[in-house]
């Protein structure tokens, strides 16, 4: 029987299991002027969403939004749903891949008239 280490269990667990996320923010979140100072812009007629990555599924991360475990101010306080319509076809992917794709994704939905927050 072969045994595996620590390290390569580890490099096993860790390829392609990040997900990027898009959470619908309620209306209040795009009267937040730091949120308005991002999205100069925006489309009034779009909705506000936040961007983020996760080694979690978006459901779990989400769900720790909501609870307070190391959320996001601006989920905790104003999210109410996953958008999976927005981010589905890009899950799974390695973590690199996943830095990059929430920036490109935040930029994107940016571009599209969305008032965005989080992306970094």
């Amino acid at each position: 029987m072969k045994r595996r280490t620590y390290r390569k269990l580890r490099a096993e667990q860790q390829s392609d299991h990040h997900n990027v996320y898009v959470v619908l923010l309620g209306p209040a979140a795009g009267r937040i002027r730091k949120v308005r100072a991002l999205n100069p812009k925006r489309d009034p007629k779009k909705p506000c969403v936040y961007v983020g990555m996760t080694g979690l599924t978006p459901e779990e991360r989400f769900a720790n939004h909501k609870a307070g475990i190391k959320d996001a101010w601006v989920v905790n306080r104003h999210g109410i749903r996953l958008l999976p319509e927005l981010y589905e076809h890009l899950n799974p992917m390695p973590f690199e891949a996943a830095a990059q794709m929430e920036t490109d994704l935040a930029e994107d939905l940016r571009r599209a008239g969305y008032t965005v927050t989080g992306g970094h």
